[in-house]
Protein backbone atom coordinates (compact mmCIF):
# COMPACT_ATOMS: atom_id res chain seq x y z
CA UNK A 1 0.00 0.00 0.00
CA UNK A 2 1.27 3.46 -0.85
CA UNK A 3 2.14 5.65 2.07
CA UNK A 4 0.06 8.77 2.68
CA UNK A 5 2.80 11.06 1.31
CA UNK A 6 3.13 9.05 -1.88
CA UNK A 7 -0.65 8.96 -2.24
CA UNK A 8 -0.85 12.73 -1.86
CA UNK A 9 1.85 13.21 -4.50
CA UNK A 10 -0.04 10.95 -6.89
CA UNK A 11 -3.26 12.86 -6.34
CA UNK A 12 -1.50 16.17 -6.90
CA UNK A 13 0.00 14.92 -10.15
CA UNK A 14 -3.45 13.74 -11.24
CA UNK A 15 -5.11 17.11 -10.70
CA UNK A 16 -2.29 18.92 -12.44
CA UNK A 17 -2.59 16.57 -15.40
CA UNK A 18 -6.35 17.10 -15.52
CA UNK A 19 -5.86 20.88 -15.45
CA UNK A 20 -3.18 20.77 -18.13
CA UNK A 21 -5.46 18.89 -20.53
CA UNK A 22 -8.83 20.49 -19.79
CA UNK A 23 -12.08 19.22 -21.20
CA UNK A 24 -13.92 21.71 -23.36
CA UNK A 25 -17.28 22.84 -22.05
CA UNK A 26 -20.04 22.02 -24.58
CA UNK A 27 -21.18 25.01 -26.59
CA UNK A 28 -24.78 24.39 -25.48
CA UNK A 29 -23.85 24.85 -21.82
CA UNK A 30 -25.68 27.81 -20.35
CA UNK A 31 -23.76 30.82 -19.14
CA UNK A 32 -23.94 31.33 -15.38
CA UNK A 33 -26.63 33.64 -14.10
CA UNK A 34 -25.75 37.29 -13.73
CA UNK A 35 -24.18 37.92 -10.36
CA UNK A 36 -23.39 34.22 -9.91
CA UNK A 37 -19.94 32.76 -9.27
CA UNK A 38 -19.29 32.09 -12.96
CA UNK A 39 -18.19 28.51 -12.24
CA UNK A 40 -19.62 25.32 -10.71
CA UNK A 41 -18.45 22.49 -8.48
CA UNK A 42 -20.04 19.02 -8.49
CA UNK A 43 -19.17 15.34 -8.14
CA UNK A 44 -17.33 14.10 -11.23
CA UNK A 45 -19.25 11.65 -13.40
CA UNK A 46 -18.13 8.03 -13.57
CA UNK A 47 -16.47 8.05 -10.14
CA UNK A 48 -17.33 7.29 -6.57
CA UNK A 49 -19.36 4.52 -5.02
CA UNK A 50 -22.78 5.62 -6.30
CA UNK A 51 -22.45 7.12 -9.81
CA UNK A 52 -25.56 7.59 -11.93
CA UNK A 53 -26.30 8.38 -15.55
CA UNK A 54 -27.65 11.85 -14.78
CA UNK A 55 -24.90 12.81 -12.38
CA UNK A 56 -24.57 12.62 -8.62
CA UNK A 57 -26.11 15.29 -6.40
CA UNK A 58 -23.48 14.59 -3.71
CA UNK A 59 -20.61 12.28 -2.78
CA UNK A 60 -21.34 9.06 -0.92
CA UNK A 61 -18.36 7.31 0.70
CA UNK A 62 -18.36 4.41 3.14
CA UNK A 63 -15.52 2.55 4.77
CA UNK A 64 -14.26 0.97 7.96
CA UNK A 65 -12.11 2.83 10.50
CA UNK A 66 -8.52 3.10 9.28
CA UNK A 67 -9.33 3.04 5.55
CA UNK A 68 -8.66 5.69 2.90
CA UNK A 69 -11.52 6.55 0.53
CA UNK A 70 -11.18 8.43 -2.76
CA UNK A 71 -13.40 10.38 -5.14
CA UNK A 72 -13.18 13.21 -7.69
CA UNK A 73 -14.57 16.75 -7.80
CA UNK A 74 -15.39 18.45 -11.11
CA UNK A 75 -14.83 22.20 -11.46
CA UNK A 76 -16.42 23.77 -14.54
CA UNK A 77 -15.65 27.26 -15.83
CA UNK A 78 -18.01 28.28 -18.67
CA UNK A 79 -16.77 31.86 -18.61
CA UNK A 80 -14.33 33.68 -20.84
CA UNK A 81 -11.64 34.15 -18.19
CA UNK A 82 -9.63 31.68 -16.13
CA UNK A 83 -10.75 31.12 -12.53
CA UNK A 84 -8.57 30.17 -9.56
CA UNK A 85 -10.55 28.03 -7.09
CA UNK A 86 -9.50 27.27 -3.50
CA UNK A 87 -10.55 23.91 -2.04
CA UNK A 88 -10.90 22.54 1.48
CA UNK A 89 -12.85 19.95 3.43
CA UNK A 90 -15.37 21.03 6.09
CA UNK A 91 -17.46 19.27 8.74
CA UNK A 92 -21.24 19.75 8.62
CA UNK A 93 -23.37 20.59 11.65
CA UNK A 94 -26.87 21.75 12.61
CA UNK A 95 -27.65 25.29 13.69
CA UNK A 96 -29.90 25.85 16.71
CA UNK A 97 -32.97 26.04 14.45
CA UNK A 98 -32.05 22.82 12.60
CA UNK A 99 -30.48 24.35 9.51
CA UNK A 100 -27.33 22.91 7.92
CA UNK A 101 -24.00 24.72 8.11
CA UNK A 102 -20.29 24.06 7.60
CA UNK A 103 -17.41 24.60 10.01
CA UNK A 104 -15.01 27.39 9.16
CA UNK A 105 -12.03 25.17 10.02
CA UNK A 106 -10.63 22.50 7.68
CA UNK A 107 -11.79 18.91 8.10
CA UNK A 108 -8.83 16.79 9.15
CA UNK A 109 -10.22 13.71 7.35
CA UNK A 110 -10.52 15.30 3.87
CA UNK A 111 -7.49 16.11 1.73
CA UNK A 112 -7.89 17.60 -1.79
CA UNK A 113 -5.11 16.71 -4.25
CA UNK A 114 -4.54 20.45 -4.66
CA UNK A 115 -5.64 23.28 -2.42
CA UNK A 116 -5.68 25.75 -5.31
CA UNK A 117 -6.75 24.92 -8.88
CA UNK A 118 -6.66 27.25 -11.88
CA UNK A 119 -9.45 26.41 -14.33
CA UNK A 120 -8.99 27.95 -17.81
CA UNK A 121 -11.89 29.57 -19.66
CA UNK A 122 -14.58 27.25 -21.02
CA UNK A 123 -13.02 24.13 -19.53
CA UNK A 124 -13.47 21.66 -16.67
CA UNK A 125 -10.89 20.33 -14.24
CA UNK A 126 -11.18 17.07 -12.30
CA UNK A 127 -9.72 17.27 -8.80
CA UNK A 128 -9.22 14.02 -6.85
CA UNK A 129 -9.50 14.04 -3.06
CA UNK A 130 -9.09 11.47 -0.32
CA UNK A 131 -10.90 10.81 2.97
CA UNK A 132 -8.77 9.17 5.67
CA UNK A 133 -11.02 7.54 8.27
CA UNK A 134 -9.33 7.50 11.70
CA UNK A 135 -8.96 4.15 13.43
CA UNK A 136 -10.92 5.60 16.37
CA UNK A 137 -13.85 6.83 14.25
CA UNK A 138 -17.26 5.85 15.58
CA UNK A 139 -19.66 3.96 13.28
CA UNK A 140 -22.43 5.93 11.63
CA UNK A 141 -22.86 9.07 9.55
CA UNK A 142 -20.26 11.85 9.52
CA UNK A 143 -21.61 14.46 7.05
CA UNK A 144 -19.07 16.82 5.52
CA UNK A 145 -18.47 18.82 2.34
CA UNK A 146 -15.85 19.89 -0.18
CA UNK A 147 -15.87 23.70 -0.11
CA UNK A 148 -14.84 25.59 -3.25
CA UNK A 149 -14.25 29.34 -3.18
CA UNK A 150 -13.31 31.86 -5.88
CA UNK A 151 -14.08 35.46 -6.79
CA UNK A 152 -15.83 36.18 -3.52
CA UNK A 153 -18.21 33.22 -3.89
CA UNK A 154 -18.20 29.96 -1.94
CA UNK A 155 -20.10 26.72 -2.51
CA UNK A 156 -20.11 23.37 -0.76
CA UNK A 157 -20.53 19.95 -2.34
CA UNK A 158 -21.93 17.50 0.16
CA UNK A 159 -19.92 14.46 1.23
CA UNK A 160 -22.18 11.83 2.81
CA UNK A 161 -19.60 9.82 4.74
CA UNK A 162 -20.52 6.68 6.68
CA UNK A 163 -18.15 4.71 8.86
CA UNK A 164 -18.94 1.00 8.70
CA UNK A 165 -20.31 -0.67 11.81
CA UNK A 166 -23.54 -0.94 13.82
CA UNK A 167 -26.02 1.88 13.24
CA UNK A 168 -28.76 3.19 15.51
CA UNK A 169 -31.65 5.49 14.62
CA UNK A 170 -33.04 7.16 17.75
CA UNK A 171 -34.45 10.54 18.75
CA UNK A 172 -36.20 12.28 21.63
CA UNK A 173 -38.65 15.18 21.90
CA UNK A 174 -37.85 17.58 24.74
CA UNK A 175 -38.70 20.99 26.21
CA UNK A 176 -42.27 21.16 24.87
CA UNK A 177 -43.97 24.40 25.87
CA UNK A 178 -46.95 26.48 24.77
CA UNK A 179 -46.87 30.19 24.00
CA UNK A 180 -50.53 31.06 24.60
CA UNK A 181 -50.17 34.71 23.69
CA UNK A 182 -48.97 34.00 20.16
CA UNK A 183 -50.52 30.56 19.65
CA UNK A 184 -47.18 28.76 19.23
CA UNK A 185 -45.83 25.36 20.27
CA UNK A 186 -42.08 25.24 20.97
CA UNK A 187 -40.15 21.96 21.20
CA UNK A 188 -36.69 20.45 20.73
CA UNK A 189 -35.82 17.32 18.72
CA UNK A 190 -32.56 15.54 19.62
CA UNK A 191 -30.83 12.92 17.45
CA UNK A 192 -29.70 10.26 19.94
CA UNK A 193 -28.43 7.82 17.32
CA UNK A 194 -25.54 7.72 14.84
CA UNK A 195 -27.45 8.20 11.56
CA UNK A 196 -28.74 11.39 9.95
CA UNK A 197 -32.52 11.71 10.34
CA UNK A 198 -35.31 13.52 8.48
CA UNK A 199 -38.09 13.73 11.12
CA UNK A 200 -41.84 13.53 10.52
CA UNK A 201 -44.04 15.43 12.99
CA UNK A 202 -47.60 14.80 14.17
CA UNK A 203 -49.38 17.08 16.67
CA UNK A 204 -52.75 16.53 18.31
CA UNK A 205 -54.53 18.51 21.01
CA UNK A 206 -57.28 17.66 23.48
CA UNK A 207 -59.30 19.42 26.13
CA UNK A 208 -62.52 18.80 28.11
CA UNK A 209 -64.26 21.68 26.33
CA UNK A 210 -62.58 21.90 22.92
CA UNK A 211 -62.27 18.12 22.44
CA UNK A 212 -59.56 16.32 20.44
CA UNK A 213 -58.04 17.75 17.25
CA UNK A 214 -55.22 16.84 14.86
CA UNK A 215 -53.20 20.01 14.17
CA UNK A 216 -50.55 18.90 11.71
CA UNK A 217 -48.75 15.96 10.17
CA UNK A 218 -45.76 16.79 7.98
CA UNK A 219 -42.13 16.03 7.26
CA UNK A 220 -39.92 18.67 8.83
CA UNK A 221 -37.53 20.58 6.54
CA UNK A 222 -34.61 19.49 8.70
CA UNK A 223 -31.85 16.92 8.36
CA UNK A 224 -30.84 16.24 11.93
CA UNK A 225 -27.26 15.01 12.18
CA UNK A 226 -26.06 12.50 14.81
CA UNK A 227 -25.77 14.00 18.26
CA UNK A 228 -27.36 17.27 17.20
CA UNK A 229 -30.53 19.04 18.38
CA UNK A 230 -32.94 21.46 16.76
CA UNK A 231 -35.23 23.96 18.50
CA UNK A 232 -38.41 24.16 16.42
CA UNK A 233 -41.74 25.98 16.52
CA UNK A 234 -45.19 25.09 15.18
CA UNK A 235 -48.23 27.33 14.80
CA UNK A 236 -51.38 26.42 16.74
CA UNK A 237 -54.00 27.61 14.22
CA UNK A 238 -57.03 27.83 16.51
CA UNK A 239 -56.18 27.58 20.23
CA UNK A 240 -59.20 27.35 22.56
CA UNK A 241 -60.58 30.50 24.16
CA UNK A 242 -61.58 28.83 27.44
CA UNK A 243 -60.23 25.38 28.25
CA UNK A 244 -57.52 23.37 29.98
CA UNK A 245 -55.90 21.89 26.88
CA UNK A 246 -52.84 19.71 26.25
CA UNK A 247 -50.72 19.14 23.14
CA UNK A 248 -49.08 15.83 22.24
CA UNK A 249 -46.17 15.62 19.79
CA UNK A 250 -45.02 12.43 18.04
CA UNK A 251 -41.85 12.57 15.91
CA UNK A 252 -40.72 9.62 13.77
CA UNK A 253 -37.86 9.02 11.32
CA UNK A 254 -36.32 6.25 9.27
CA UNK A 255 -34.83 3.24 10.97
CA UNK A 256 -37.60 3.10 13.59
CA UNK A 257 -36.70 6.33 15.39
CA UNK A 258 -39.61 7.55 17.51
CA UNK A 259 -40.05 10.18 20.21
CA UNK A 260 -42.97 11.85 22.00
CA UNK A 261 -43.52 14.90 24.15
CA UNK A 262 -46.43 16.87 25.61
CA UNK A 263 -47.38 20.03 27.45
CA UNK A 264 -50.56 21.60 28.81
CA UNK A 265 -51.91 25.08 29.46
CA UNK A 266 -55.03 26.74 30.86
CA UNK A 267 -56.68 29.17 28.48
CA UNK A 268 -58.72 31.85 30.28
CA UNK A 269 -59.94 35.07 28.56
CA UNK A 270 -59.04 37.32 31.49
CA UNK A 271 -60.14 40.51 29.75
CA UNK A 272 -63.64 39.10 29.25
CA UNK A 273 -63.81 37.84 32.83
CA UNK A 274 -62.62 41.22 34.08
CA UNK A 275 -65.40 42.95 32.15
CA UNK A 276 -68.00 40.54 33.55
CA UNK A 277 -66.65 41.08 37.07
CA UNK A 278 -67.01 44.85 36.69
CA UNK A 279 -70.64 44.44 35.61
CA UNK A 280 -71.38 42.08 38.53
CA UNK A 281 -69.80 44.45 41.05
CA UNK A 282 -71.69 47.41 39.62
CA UNK A 283 -74.99 45.53 39.79
CA UNK A 284 -74.33 44.33 43.34
CA UNK A 285 -73.42 47.85 44.47
CA UNK A 286 -76.62 49.23 42.96
CA UNK A 287 -78.77 46.60 44.72
CA UNK A 288 -77.22 47.39 48.11
CA UNK A 289 -77.78 51.13 47.55
CA UNK A 290 -81.47 50.61 46.80
CA UNK A 291 -81.84 48.29 49.80
CA UNK A 292 -80.19 50.85 52.09
CA UNK A 293 -82.53 53.62 50.95
CA UNK A 294 -85.59 51.46 51.61
CA UNK A 295 -84.44 50.62 55.13
CA UNK A 296 -83.85 54.29 55.91
CA UNK A 297 -87.37 55.18 54.64
CA UNK A 298 -88.99 52.69 57.02
CA UNK A 299 -87.13 54.18 59.98
CA UNK A 300 -88.52 57.75 59.51
CA UNK A 301 -91.46 58.85 61.90
CA UNK A 302 -90.80 56.35 64.70
CA UNK A 303 -90.84 57.70 68.37
CA UNK A 304 -92.58 57.61 71.93
CA UNK A 305 -95.79 59.09 73.51
CA UNK A 306 -99.30 59.46 72.09
CA UNK A 307 -98.37 61.16 68.92
CA UNK A 308 -99.29 59.93 65.56
CA UNK A 309 -96.91 57.03 65.80
CA UNK A 310 -98.02 53.51 65.27
CA UNK A 311 -100.10 51.61 67.81
CA UNK A 312 -97.72 49.56 69.97
CA UNK A 313 -100.27 46.78 70.00
CA UNK A 314 -101.11 46.91 66.38
CA UNK A 315 -101.56 43.48 65.04
CA UNK A 316 -102.08 41.84 68.48
CA UNK A 317 -105.89 41.85 69.18
CA UNK A 318 -105.66 39.47 72.11
CA UNK A 319 -103.60 41.97 74.10
CA UNK A 320 -105.67 45.04 73.14
CA UNK A 321 -109.12 43.56 74.21
CA UNK A 322 -107.95 42.21 77.58
CA UNK A 323 -110.01 43.49 80.74
CA UNK A 324 -108.10 43.89 83.98
CA UNK A 325 -109.85 43.19 87.49
CA UNK A 326 -108.82 43.47 91.15
CA UNK A 327 -106.49 40.88 92.31
CA UNK A 328 -108.20 40.74 95.78
CA UNK A 329 -111.27 38.37 95.97
CA UNK A 330 -114.69 39.85 97.00
CA UNK A 331 -115.77 39.44 100.77
CA UNK A 332 -118.70 37.06 101.22
CA UNK A 333 -121.72 38.74 102.84
CA UNK A 334 -121.98 42.08 104.72
CA UNK A 335 -120.76 42.97 108.20
CA UNK A 336 -123.40 43.24 110.81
Amino acid sequence: MLTRNIRSAVLTAAVLLCSAVPALVPAAAAEPAAGGPGWTAAPASGAGTRPSADGRPYFYLEGAPGTVLEDTLALTNPGKKAVTVRLRGAEAYNTASGGSALRATDHSWITPAARTVKVPARTSARVPFSVTVPTTAEPGDHPAAIVAAAGGHETGVRVQLRVSGPTLSALTVEDVRIDKGRGLIHYTVVNRGNTALTPHLDIRTEGPISGAHHITGRTLPVELLPGRRAQLTEKWPHPPALDSASVHLAVTAGGGAHGTGSASAVFVPWWRLAGAAVLVLAGTGGWFAVRRRRLRGKGDGTGTGTGSGPDPYEGDSSTRDMTYTDSEPATAGAAT
